[in-house]
């Protein structure tokens, strides 16, 4: 049927040549972004996905920052302990001379003030309060700390950490409290601020020996933890390596691909563009039957 008024051949035309001038537009913005999903419509259930995979790497992400603050925790308990393993190694030293029968009494005074000294050390890294380990005063602020948290006093829940992104994948490290057993022994002083041992007490050897076992256990339980600790780390940045993966597949463009699709749409505009123009000329058949 030749009419002037519709041309159904240049409206088909047209509507084609949006469609393809849609999806070029498409393939230019995703290779321009890198991502698969530039609206919502281009793929709804998979943008639900990816999103609850991204706040699920995040908190992956959040939980490995703890472990790792963990980590440097435990490092830092083991640190000092292994200082004062050495002291009380120099400490037993002091006691096995002082019992020189050779050595006269300001002998003997010269190792009790290094003896002492010693013992400072260790009661200024371990701390407490008076009720637990004796003296006029205690140390309320002790050097043995990590972002202020006390590392050798009691608790008896021990540190919670954090060691996945869902709830209630914690573990404790438990307490390495020092201000009592053997150490205690060391480190207390009586009522007047005196040190109860002395490098010359006839059992100072032997509660020496004591402490270094104890300190010893509590490294060895610091080791644990540690171990633990960085076993979880792996397995977090593992959980994260895949999350990241699985978000890829799903938001990030294939680039061969979409560039393929770009090169078909981009011929497809042109071609369709032509057309258009060819079907914009049909009705100009009609003046021929006109002029007839």
């Amino acid at each position: 049927m030749s009419v002037i008024n519709t041309n159904i051949q240049a409206i088909a035309g047209a509507r084609n040549l949006n469609h393809s001038q849609e999806m070029l537009g498409r393939s230019i913005t995703r290779l321009s972004s890198g991502s698969k999903i530039v609206n919502p419509s281009d793929d709804a259930a998979g943008l639900a996905v990816s999103e609850k995979l991204d706040a699920q790497g995040k908190r992956v992400k959040a939980a490995t920052t703890n472990v790792q603050n963990a980590v440097s925790y435990v490092q830092t308990a083991d640190g000092f302990m292994s200082g004062m393993t050495k002291i009380l190694s120099r400490m037993s030293e002091l006691g096995i001379l002082a019992k020189d029968v050779t050595k006269n009494s300001s002998d003997v005074d010269l190792y009790q003030q290094e003896f002492t000294a010693l013992q400072d050390q260790l009661r200024a890294t371990i701390g407490g309060d008076t009720t637990e380990i004796g003296g006029t005063t205690g140390v309320t602020t002790p050097l043995g700390a990590f972002n202020g948290i006390t590392l050798f006093g009691a608790n008896a829940t021990g540190l919670s950490v954090t060691i996945g992104q869902a709830v209630g994948q914690d573990m404790t490290i438990n307490e390495s409290n020092l201000r009592s057993g053997a150490m205690l022994e060391i480190i207390n002083q009586d009522g007047a601020g005196a040190y109860t041992l002395l490098s010359s007490d006839s059992d100072a050897i032997q509660k020496i020996t004591d402490s270094i076992q104890h300190v010893a256990s509590e490294r060895a339980t610091l080791g644990a933890a540690q171990s633990r600790l960085e076993l979880a780390a792996t397995t977090l940045q593992v959980e994260y390596e895949n999350l990241s993966s699985a978000i890829s597949r799903i938001r990030d463009v294939d680039v061969a691909e979409e560039s393929t699709q770009y090169a078909k749409y981009n011929i497809l505009v042109q071609s369709g563009t032509a057309m258009l123009a060819q079907a914009n000329q049909t009705p100009q058949s009609v003046l021929k039957l006109l002029q007839g």
